[in-house]
């Protein structure tokens, strides 16, 4: 029997893990929480680093063919001035991909669909994570089972009940100062631009298209943690209605029910280690960051294709866990701290004052300036790794359009 694995959550992070798994050769069981996978929520902005990611899963090219290039768009203010404006034509010269719009249910469906039949197990939690030897972990399920394991990765969010048990002294997620209401339109809405954001005193709002022409928006503001409104849809007309188009029109163009309202939450004291023994986090359960930057999800794909990449080169599960983290800690944690700061200049300046000034510099930035600090984040280069034949090559990956085979 090969090596096997056990990956607490089922989002974006612990599917990647597991396709990564998967085609190092590993037995992998994704244990998901939530009985029924609704296919829920808006839309997420995927970047150069996190497209070669997915390419070393093998699922790039199908990614691509989903999802819709940011091309067109920028910085505005709420009357529609131009603060700095996106050449998506210069990024994709600059590293080789625009950044690509996609609903996340659809990047969640491809990775999903990419797995071998039974690897994805629904209405499963993990209770307790126990180490019951040098190289094994014991996963309790709430239900009474329990999984044998030469590895676990937990990647549970956020609010990861897996790291709360590794490292109990940590305070855990803090909130951003943000919360964020988001909704996808019902209909195509016609936009002539593909990404945008405004920014406005102590709120930002911003809208991505996507392939099919409706577009996903989201609205920050900068409230009280737990903050909550009877009618999100009709305070949101209140507090944007205003604004330039086409803001009126997606609010418009979004049903009542379809809004998602969470505050942001983020690990403001980083981690001393993303790895106890034989358990890894990954993920928003190791690094989760706030979305000013756009790479949260990315970071998440970053760390399922070095994951995988150390257990299929290092000599050793243990050696691997350590050059996982030797990796992955430092970029992760280096950005989401610019995460935090690139917040604190956008939508949480709030007097006229700042706001003023924070306009002038972002209109005084040259594009190629803006260019370089983007590339930062967005020029990174998976590890290559060798992939033995895994389990669910052939017939299912080309079901789901994925690519055959990594290039190592």
């Amino acid at each position: 029997m090969g090596s096997r694995a056990v990956v607490v959550g089922g989002g974006i992070g612990g599917l990647a893990a597991a396709l990564g798994l998967c085609r190092v050769g590993w037995e992998v069981t994704v244990l998901e929480r939530a009985p029924v996978l609704a296919d829920a929520g808006a839309g997420i902005s995927l970047a150069a680093n996190g497209l070669r990611a997915l390419d070393g899963l093998g699922v790039g090219a199908a990614v691509r063919a989903a999802g819709q290039g940011q091309y067109r768009g920028g910085t505005r203010t709420p009357r529609g001035g131009r603060l700095a404006r996106l050449d998506g034509a210069a990024l994709e010269r600059a590293v080789g991909s625009p950044i690509l719009g996609i609903p996340r249910a659809a990047l969640h469906r491809l990775l999903r669909e990419a797995l071998p039949a039974g690897v994805l197990r629904t209405g499963a939690t993990a209770g307790a994570v126990r180490q019951t030897g040098p190289g094994t972990v014991r996963v309790e399920l709430d239900g009474g089972e329990a999984l044998a394991a030469d590895l676990v990765v937990a990647a549970d969010g956020v609010r990861s009940r897996v790291r709360g048990l590794l490292f109990p002294s940590h305070p855990g997620p803090a909130y951003s100062g943000s919360t964020v209401l988001r909704a996808v339109t019902r209909q195509p809405v016609g936009l002539d631009t593909d990404f945008e954001l405004t920014w406005g005193r102590g709120a930002e709002f911003g809208h991505l298209a996507f392939r099919d022409g409706r577009a996903e928006w989201h609205a920050v503001l900068a409230l009280p943690a737990g903050t909550r409104f009877a009618d999100p849809l009709a305070e949101l007309h209140r507090r944007f209605g205003h604004w330039h188009e086409p803001v009126p029109t997606l609010l418009a163009a979004t049903r009542p029910g379809d809004v998602l309202h969470h505050d942001v939450d983020e690990l403001r004291i980083p981690l001393a280690s993303f790895i106890s023994g034989r358990i890894a986090l990954l993920g928003d359960a190791a690094h989760a960051m706030t979305p000013n930057l756009g790479q949260g999800a990315c970071q998440a794909l970053e760390d399922a294709v070095t994951l995988a990449a150390a257990l299929a080169t290092a000599p050793g599960v243990d050696a691997a866990l350590a050059r996982y983290d030797a990796e992955r800690r430092p970029r992760s944690q280096a950005v989401a701290l610019a995460a935090r700061r690139a917040g604190q200049v956008g939508r949480r300046l709030s007097a006229r004052p700042a706001v003023a000034l924070r306009n002038a510099a972002m209109r005084l930035t040259p594009s190629r300036a803006a260019t370089r600090m983007i590339l930062r984040h967005h020029a990174w280069t998976p590890p290559p790794f060798d992939r033995p034949a895994a389990p669910g090559d052939g017939p299912r990956r080309a079901e789901s359009g994925a690519e055959g085979r990594i290039e190592a």
